[in-house]
């Protein structure tokens, strides 16, 4: 992972706001002084994303932070309040980094595959609540190669793929198993650890069909230049009119964080709706600040950015496109969503796993 923290911002911010106030109290005493309303206590919020469409829909809001904390760090002026709740932020290649932080209260925001959410409610009994749908689909299956024009062509063929037990790996089987393909026996997934892994088995040949998400595709295409897109799976998965959308992710919260700093929350989530709408209306400047943060190089940023479908969808919104997607899951594969196998505990969210819906 790699982090931006200003350690210590928040006892800063508490020891600048209690000398605010005794600067306040000299000066003339009076009979009686109006008792003071508590404010939410000063928070550093703990953000996490993955390094993709949901880091790069963030780095706007990185960046503010980072410029005016370093403000505040070369200034001699006190706190203005510019940023009312600042941010750590973290960047990891896979959710398998991002989930233990969440569950053990060392995150409080994470970016997540949209079918993660859903597990991590039912493991956490509850402990997970889902803030927005922040990318719709973004899977494509590209080939070195022109064997592919339809899913069906898959058949017989190898994958290499990653985000085995997330979305990818869900949206992959439900497509394949509704074009009469059983994902088990009619094709081989070769499964990844992360996406630059399968970007690594199509540049060395050891791979020429894969599922890759935006940016990585743009990225294959810098190194492979003849490396076509074969399928959208969005257009695939929009064909079978399922009455729902392919998500690729969402932004959850811990409920207990939720229910401690409401204010911290509704701010985050202003910050980062402006953030995304400035990187889509903003291509070659998010570009070098995605490049800046390293998350991928600029130029493929500013190539991939259009194809990302990165987005900030709220309440009942967010509950209709997420439920309806979750409930596709489940009717194909109750444990994609978090349901038990052996007990069968778990299952579709409650409505308390929808904020603001």
């Amino acid at each position: 992972m790699k982090q931006w923290m200003k350690k210590g911002l928040a006892a800063c911010l508490a020891l600048v706001m209690v000398l605010s106030l005794a600067a306040c109290g000299g000066g003339q005493e009076t009979a009686e002084e109006p008792e003071e309303t508590p404010a939410e206590d000063p928070v550093t919020v703990r953000v996490a994303a993955l390094k993709g469409p949901t880091a790069m829909g963030m780095v706007k809001l990185m960046s503010d932070t980072d410029e005016e904390l370093d403000r505040m760090t070369d200034s001699t002026e006190a706190f203005t309040g510019e940023i009312e709740y600042p941010y750590s932020f973290t960047l990891a290649a896979s959710a398998d980094e991002v989930t233990p932080g969440l569950m053990q209260g060392e995150l409080d925001i994470a970016c997540v595959p949209a079918n993660l959410a859903s597990v991590l409610y039912n493991r956490t009994g509850g402990g997970i609540v889902t803030l927005a749908v922040n990318t719709l689909g973004v899977l494509y299956i590209v080939e070195n190669g022109n064997a592919v024009t339809s899913v069906a062509d898959l058949a017989g063929k190898t994958i290499a793929a990653s985000g085995k037990g997330s979305t990818p790996e869900y949206a992959l089987r439900y497509l394949l198993s509704e074009n009469g393909i059983d994902p088990d026996t009619g094709v081989t997934i070769d499964w990844k650890s992360e996406h630059s892994e399968c970007v690594a088995a199509l540049a060395s040949g050891a791979a020429t069909i894969a599922m890759l998400p935006q940016p990585f595709v743009t990225v294959a295409q810098t190194q492979l230049p003849d490396l076509r897109v074969a399928l959208d799976l969005t257009e695939e998965w929009d064909a079978l009119d399922n009455g729902s959308a392919l998500l690729t992710g969402v932004v959850v919260a811990r409920a207990d964080f939720v229910a401690e700093h409401p204010a911290a929350v509704e701010q985050f989530l202003t910050s980062y709706a402006e953030s995304v709408e400035w990187v889509n209306a903003n291509t070659a400047e998010a570009a070098e600040l995605i490049g800046g943060y390293d998350i991928v190089d600029a130029a493929v940023a500013e190539k991939a950015l259009p194809y990302c479908n990165i987005v900030c969808i709220t309440g009942s919104e967010m509950k209709e496109m997420l439920s309806g997607y979750l409930q596709v899951l489940f009717d194909a594969a109750p444990a994609s969503v978090g349901q038990d196998a052996e007990t069968g505990e778990g299952g579709l969210p409650g409505d308390d796993f929808y904020y603001g819906a």
